[in-house]
């Protein structure tokens, strides 16, 4: 797979054919250049598209493997009769034979934002980032019963972009709670938690790995020492189990795999999908 370009191309963002392909190229050892061509919505963009496939073709000697969502057939059709790379229209896939199942035809909609200001669900995470953000790190306990989901643990465990993934993919208020050396002396949540437990979710990490975190924020200070960083961690994961808090450890984990266990442990009523 060295030295061959992967395009994913799309009359919309083009997020779910890089997503998609990647997830599928994840199972190849392969170092390709991938190119992501958006907003390819008029035969006049395919040509061009063609143009830059069939050269990158001929720069690689190999030819590229193009994933698309297109939903424009004319688009297609250029791209379909063009492209000498290797091509693999995941709607064409999944669509048509879901249309003869249904015994209905889609909507053939071109991209996710085509009409974002009609869009309940876009709305809807637009609303939740901007709680998640006004609800950061425990600026503010106002409307917290809102939330969808609270996150807990210690200062720089994943929090942040956990609560802002969880809102941008998903519509969901998330807000997130520090535990501080203050929670520790005291032995117990802080109080604005207490009536949410149902909705808390603890995150922790490896004190080695805080520490190295912490260190690239204020190196050399007692915030990022290895002893205080153990002393955190294991209070905070003391004060976790005793509340019957779920939890996990972000340490090894990617963002999207502390949402999806989130998600299943929580199972929260309201979820808006980002599709593009």
């Amino acid at each position: 797979m060295s030295n061959r370009t992967v395009f994913f191309i799309s009359d919309g963002t083009g997020i779910t054919a890089e997503t998609f392909g990647n997830a599928i190229l994840a199972q190849f050892e392969t170092k390709a250049r991938h190119v992501r061509l958006p907003f390819v919505d008029s035969v006049d963009k395919a040509y061009q598209a063609v143009r830059q496939i069939n050269h990158a073709g001929v720069v690689d000697g190999k030819r590229p493997i193009v994933f698309t969502t297109l939903v424009n057939m004319e688009v297609l059709k250029v791209i379909t009769e063009g492209c000498e790379g290797m091509l693999l229209d995941m709607f064409g896939t999944f669509v048509r034979p879901l249309e003869t199942e249904l015994n209905i035809k889609s909507n053939h909609r071109i991209g996710r934002f085509s009409d974002a200001s009609k869009s309940k669900e876009y709305q809807s995470r637009i609303e939740a980032i901007n709680f998640s953000l006004a609800h950061d790190d425990g600026q503010s306990n106002r409307d917290l019963e809102q939330s969808d989901v609270i996150l807990v643990g210690v200062s720089r465990s994943g929090k942040t972009p956990t609560s802002l993934y969880l809102a941008m993919q998903y519509g969901l208020k998330a807000s997130n709670y520090p535990l501080i050396p203050e929670d520790f002396d005291r032995q117990h949540l802080p109080p604005a938690l207490k009536p949410h437990i149902s909705k808390l979710f603890g995150l922790t990490i490896q004190p080695e790995r805080l520490s190295e975190i912490r260190n690239e924020r204020r190196p050399n200070s007692k915030y990022a020492s290895i002893e205080n960083c153990r002393m955190e961690v294991s209070q905070a994961e003391l004060m976790m189990r005793r509340s019957g808090i779920r939890w996990l450890s972000t340490t090894t984990k990617s963002i999207e795999e502390i949402a999806t266990t989130i998600l299943q442990e929580l199972k929260p009523e309201r979820l808006a999908y980002q599709v593009d």
